[in-house]
């Protein structure tokens, strides 16, 4: 079966919609995501998959709540086995998306909310060319985001805190390939129009079907 033929499938198979939260490291896409989720009506309709990642555990972070934490040789593994829907390797660690998990809660009809870069939302744009939207967090200047990551990466050296922040330069670049994009000056601000956005998609989608 052509990669085509299985893309069509899938989005024919999908009733939910996916959101994609992209944007570059210390944007705040993750906290976004994570209040959002907080919200009491919001929580019923969303799924959030736990995504694979090959890069160690920090000091706060559980696994199976933050990340499923895995070596090279399993993540491997779950590519060869088709279980990883979208996948991206960053500063040498990989990050993916669980395949099953998504697809279930689109056929069920739930809607789902991620976290990737723009190659990811690149291939959920390929995969779910009818179901996804797309949403870009900015940080309010490049300034303000070295600071956000040297503040949650204290440990960071400058050579790594360099290379994040040249990668951000070329991601915001690209934020146009996005369906919105979310300023994150304040975070009540940007949660409130993040929000507004998964509201009025889930209710244009609840009025169609």
């Amino acid at each position: 079966m052509s990669k085509t033929h299985d893309a069509k499938r899938t989005a024919q198979n999908a009733k939910g919609l996916i959101f994609v939260i992209s944007g570059p490291s210390g944007s705040g896409k993750t906290t976004l995501r994570d209040r959002l989720l907080e919200d009491k009506i919001l929580r019923k309709r969303l799924a959030k998959p736990i995504s694979f990642t090959t890069r160690p555990k920090r000091s706060k972070e559980q696994n199976g709540r933050d990340y499923y934490f895995i070596n090279r040789v399993q993540f491997e593994a779950k590519k060869r086995a088709k279980k990883i829907l979208e996948w991206t390797r960053y500063l040498g660690y990989y990050y993916a998306t669980p395949k099953d998990y998504v697809q279930h809660q689109l056929r069920r009809g739930r809607d789902v909310v991620l976290c990737t870069d723009l190659k990811g939302v690149a291939n959920i744009k390929r995969l779910y060319p009818f179901n996804n939207v797309s949403i870009f967090v900015r940080p309010p200047s490049l300034g303000a985001l070295e600071k956000r990551i040297t503040g949650r990466c204290h440990k960071t050296g400058k050579k790594e805190i360099k290379k994040r922040i040249g990668l951000a330069e070329k991601e915001l670049r690209k934020a146009s390939s996005c369906d919105y994009q979310v300023l994150n000056k304040r975070l009540s601000y940007a949660l409130a129009r993040l929000k507004g956005i998964v509201v009025k998609h889930t209710t244009q989608k609840n009025r169609r079907g």
